[in-house]
């Protein structure tokens, strides 16, 4: 039975975590957002967690301590090869940074991997994550392969994606599978829903990036593919992006690149993306993509500035 003074420090701990909240917002909302107030929810605010690996220089409680600050409620934490935790030692390592996710107030809410395949190492990492209550997972790409043979990638992609779904499914995890863009599959959100139509939206997510949707979506194929996806929907990653010139070919041809930026100042209409989102009838938490590439220090003020302007969404909702 907790005591009277586990429940007072409690309660003083929560009281501390609403207050750091409130000084985060009232610090950077102006920055964030300037000129606008939140607003009080008639929804319950959605959950949010950063995705670890542009954090990766920073051990796993230092990330911790970090976002705590920053205030959000737990990690999207990058279990695969390069990643916070390899996938080998995951069975080791996992539980202790939920351990230390749990100290600092936190949650480890998924795992980003690298899992494609039904192999050894993929079955430690779900067995782990029964283990210890993650519910969710990302998995890896497929590839697209050389032009002409798409069919047959898909169809192979499918297959390999099919027996993940049913190991997982031993072990009460959803893998779910992103929408990227490139030369990957799935590319877009309807490369995804003909990946996935089959699946039952129990045994598989549909992992939603607002980047990547607004790429190869255009002016409205990423609301059309949020529609189309939203029996599937279990994941929902945020970030933003500008298109930068690059030099002319050689025979004058525009060519461009795309930087990350924060929420507020990309293409992808984040407002709209978050309200289409919560239309679809999504009530589960968001992962922030925070890619700067840039000094963990300036990344944690970005975040933090990306952070304050999500939550002005959210309350809006």
């Amino acid at each position: 039975m907790q005591s009277t003074g586990d429940r007072s420090r409690g309660r003083s701990e929560l009281c501390r975590r609403d207050l750091l909240r409130i000084a985060i917002a009232s610090t950077v909302v102006s920055e964030a957002l300037p000129g606008s107030a939140i607003l009080a929810a008639t929804d319950p605010v959605p959950e949010t967690c950063i995705y670890t690996e542009h954090f990766q220089e920073l051990p796993i409680p230092e990330v911790c301590s970090v976002f705590r600050r920053i205030g959000v409620d737990g990690l999207d934490l990058t279990v695969r090869p390069g990643g916070h935790i390899e996938p080998e030692a995951a069975p080791k390592d996992l539980p202790v940074a939920v351990q230390s996710a749990q100290e600092h107030g936190l949650k480890i809410m998924m795992l980003t991997t690298g899992i494609t395949d039904p192999d050894r190492q993929a079955e430690g990492i779900l067995a782990t994550c029964q283990r210890l209550g993650i519910q969710r997972i990302k998995l890896g790409y497929y590839q697209v392969g050389e032009f002409g043979q798409l069919r047959n990638h898909l169809d192979d992609a499918r297959r390999r994606l099919n027996a993940v779904v049913d190991l997982a499914a031993k072990f009460e995890v959803r893998p779910c599978v992103h929408v990227h863009s490139g030369p990957t599959i799935p590319s877009n959100g309807f490369m995804l829903h003909r990946l996935i139509r089959d699946i039952p939206p129990d045994r598989v997510g549909a992992y939603l990036d607002s980047c990547h949707l607004m790429i190869t979506g255009g002016a409205g194929g990423w609301r059309q593919a949020i529609d189309l996806l939203t029996p599937w929907i279990s994941l929902v990653a945020l970030k933003n992006f500008q298109w930068h010139r690059d030099d002319r070919d050689s025979i004058g041809q525009q060519r461009w690149h795309r930087d990350y930026c924060r929420l507020g100042d990309g293409i992808a209409p984040i407002p709209e993306f978050v309200r289409s989102i919560h239309q679809a009838g999504y009530r589960g938490f968001y992962t922030l993509h925070t890619e700067y590439r840039l000094p963990v220090a300036e990344c944690i003020r970005l975040t933090t500035s990306d952070y304050i302007f999500l939550q002005n969404i959210f309350a809006r909702l």
